[in-house]
């Protein structure tokens, strides 16, 4: 009679979007700091678009079998347009806008949540038609129009450090304890470009602790 040796099933795509925990030590700490200081440097970057940005993370983190960046809209939520967005979109107060609330997502991780603004006669039939009955991301609705960022401003909602953690001992590791982050990471603000240089969307996106869900080395 032959033994059977059986093993749990691995379903695909468990292994990627199942999400690792950060302990609570000193190392740690340093290298979620290192590793939001390089998405940012590359979120910043005026030729990309953050579907495209977050989609290669994705896939260099191994954060879902098929990397690939889907927009979840959220309905029921709406963010009227202040004076100051209207100039930088150069509209007056009679002009057309859309407002989009979106979650980014890999895998069943939400890496970022995006507030748009933006202005549909600037964008054609096609892609309005697009951003209005789907939930394809954005920066791949638009891609056509070659667009270029302005980035408004960057802040950071959470420090892994604190200040002037090089000059004083840190707390105690606590290997066995979950580090603490907060949901929202960092924040941008920014202006999107046509190629005629026009103005055609004011964006917020906020980037979300799930972006580091791989966990450390």
């Amino acid at each position: 009679m032959s033994l059977l040796l059986c093993a749990p099933a691995v379903f695909p795509g468990f292994a990627f979007e199942r999400e690792r925990r950060w302990p609570d030590t000193a190392l740690a700490r340093v290298e979620i700091l290192a590793l939001i200081e390089a998405l940012n440097a590359q979120l910043l970057c005026a030729s990309c678009t953050v579907t495209e940005v977050l989609g290669k993370w994705c896939a260099d983190h191994k954060l879902a079998s098929d990397p690939v960046i889907h927009a979840t809209k959220i309905t029921g939520v709406n963010k009227p347009i202040s004076p100051d967005q209207q100039q930088r979109l150069q509209i007056d107060a009679s002009g057309e806008v859309n407002y989009r609330h979106v979650e980014l997502m890999c895998g069943g991780h939400i890496l970022a949540e995006a507030d748009n603004w933006y202005v549909p006669k600037r964008l054609g039939d096609e892609i309005n038609r697009v951003l209005t009955t789907t939930d394809t991301p954005f920066g791949r609705a638009v891609r056509t129009l070659n667009p270029v960022r302005k980035n408004l401003s960057v802040e950071f909602l959470w420090k892994p450090l604190p200040d002037g953690w090089e000059m004083r001992p840190l707390q105690p590791d606590r290997p066995e304890e979950t580090l603490a982050m907060p949901w929202q990471l960092f924040q941008h603000r920014a202006v999107i470009y046509n190629d005629k240089q026009e103005p055609f969307s004011e964006v917020r996106e906020v980037f979300t602790r799930e972006v580091l869900a791989f966990g450390p080395p």
